[in-house]
């Protein structure tokens, strides 16, 4: 299928289908075999070596929603995001990386990467300018993350894009937050995609899975760590992740609306202090935003008045899940001071403007009535139990 000449969910539903060949069946069969023949066979398949049969057909699937060459499927995030790192970084070597990272990609690079005589730095911001003061004669990798997890601060793909050629660099991103549907960033001339398949494109809260996508050229570098580290996945949750990503068009562009109507009304809210979503005219990076994402994705983030506790508006709540993981069909919160970057130092987070109110909030595709409804009465049943001063 040329996936060129279709829409994204005919690519989401088609792209890298397997064909039962026997019984005519709509949607791919599953082979769960560990154990393929050697002799005579055109590829001498093994998981461990990502070229399954319904790993072929997922990573063909995965590649063209990202308008690339190449894809790789792994078992978690992390997976997928330590094997790209560790596939083009080396002893010596240096790398940038932006200040607003996802938790656990800061916590690999400042946990592991001394280990393996790696020198890293983190910008002070996201523009482009501070990125390129921080490059240095041994720089190999410039690592992005837009928009950022949790405060949904927006890079200039282009710019870095073009920062990273100057110099001679491989430029990665972590487009877990806006997903293949809102953001295509190798169209902006980025070389590596990074993905959490657990958020959007597995969508029901129920696979861990991680994704890299780039040219054929570096994802054989990849291949070459990958099948050292051993991060594959096991057929089973392969074919089910094949299957989710089949509605993700349609169930990320209800996050995004979803998401837009929350920000608004949060926004309006006199018991909401600051709310972080791009899709605001207010957000500083709004026009960035509009320029390189389709939609403005399904995340955001907002800090309720200091006189509102947020552990206690948590246990009001009745629909919404305070919860660990985010982009599933149903709306979750949590406190990414207590997760998503609880591995980082409160210094760290300070410097990155994580408060300890700051929520997270992952919009599912409820109708946005219930879900505004959910939390004004948790807010008032908040505000009804504080003792009067």
């Amino acid at each position: 299928m040329n996936s060129d000449k279709k829409g994204v969910n005919t690519v989401c539903t088609h792209a890298g289908e397997l064909e039962d060949k026997e019984y005519k069946g709509a949607v791919s069969p599953l082979y769960m075999s560990t154990s393929y023949a050697f002799e005579d066979v055109g590829v001498k398949r093994y998981p461990r070596y990502f070229n399954t049969p319904n790993q072929e057909a997922l990573c063909k699937k995965l590649a063209a929603l990202e308008h690339a060459e190449a894809a790789m499927i792994f078992g978690s995030g992390m997976a997928a995001i330590s094997t790209a790192l560790m596939a083009f970084l080396q002893a010596g070597d240096h790398i940038v990386l932006q200040q607003t990272l996802y938790g656990g990609t800061y916590n690999f690079a400042v946990t592991q990467f001394e280990k393996y005589g790696i020198s890293y730095s983190f910008t002070d911001g996201w523009t482009v300018a501070d990125f390129e003061k921080e490059i240095q004669p041994n720089t190999k990798v410039i690592y992005i993350e837009t928009p950022s997890n949790p405060l949904l601060t927006i890079t200039d793909l282009n710019g870095i894009a073009a920062l990273a050629k100057k110099h001679g660099l491989i430029s990665m991103i972590d487009n877990t937050f806006a997903s293949p549907i809102n953001q295509n960033p190798i169209d902006f001339g980025i070389d590596v995609i990074l993905h959490s398949a657990t958020k959007y494109m597995g969508g029901h809260s129920d696979i861990c899975a991680g994704v890299i996508v780039s040219s054929q050229e570096y994802m054989d570098t990849v291949f070459q760590s990958a099948i050292c580290f051993g991060g594959s996945l096991s057929d089973y949750t392969v074919w089910l992740l094949e299957r989710s990503i089949k509605t993700m068009g349609i169930r990320v562009q209800a996050q995004n609306d979803n998401a837009m109507k929350m920000a608004t009304y949060l926004e309006g809210s006199s018991d909401v202090e600051n709310v972080y979503y791009p899709g605001l005219h207010t957000h500083p990076d709004y026009n960035l935003a509009k320029s390189q994402m389709k939609g403005f994705g399904g995340m955001l983030s907002f800090e309720l008045n200091s006189d509102i506790d947020a552990s206690s508006f948590f246990k009001h709540l009745k629909l919404i899940k305070p919860s660990m993981s985010l982009a599933g069909i149903e709306s979750t919160v949590l406190s990414p001071t207590k997760t998503s970057h609880a591995l980082m130092s409160a210094e760290d987070r300070q410097k990155q403007g994580i408060k300890d109110s700051l929520i997270r909030f992952s919009l599912g595709i409820e109708e946005i009535e219930d879900l505004v409804q959910d939390i004004e009465q948790a807010i008032a049943k908040v505000k009804s139990m504080a003792v009067p001063v």
